[in-house]
């Protein structure tokens, strides 16, 4: 899938190792970048679901349309599906939402 971002500074810590570190530390830059491979290499959304890739699942409530990866407990990585005909998702946040 091809992946947007919804700003420029959460961009840069999803593409960029060091910004990743400098603000969220080792562990949590790997389980990022990580998440962020794995929905690059997916085709589609529902794909991440189905096989539990990074505890993938849909979102309810007020974070409806949305879905969420697990990363370092208790942050997820939430992203939206922004194109079905090219399989686009954009990254929305980088969040503890419980």
């Amino acid at each position: 899938m091809q992946i947007e971002y919804k700003n420029h500074e959460l961009q840069k810590v999803c593409t960029d190792a060091h910004e990743a570190i400098k603000k969220y530390g080792n562990l949590m830059a790997d389980k990022i970048h990580e998440r962020i491979d794995q929905i690059t290499a997916a085709d589609t959304v529902e794909l991440l679901e189905q096989f539990h890739i990074g505890k993938c699942h849909h979102l309810e409530g007020n974070r409806k349309h949305q879905y969420a990866m697990d990363l370092v407990q208790p942050y997820r990585l939430i992203f939206i599906k922004k194109n079905l005909k090219i399989y686009t998702v954009q990254i929305v946040e980088i969040v503890n939402y419980h």
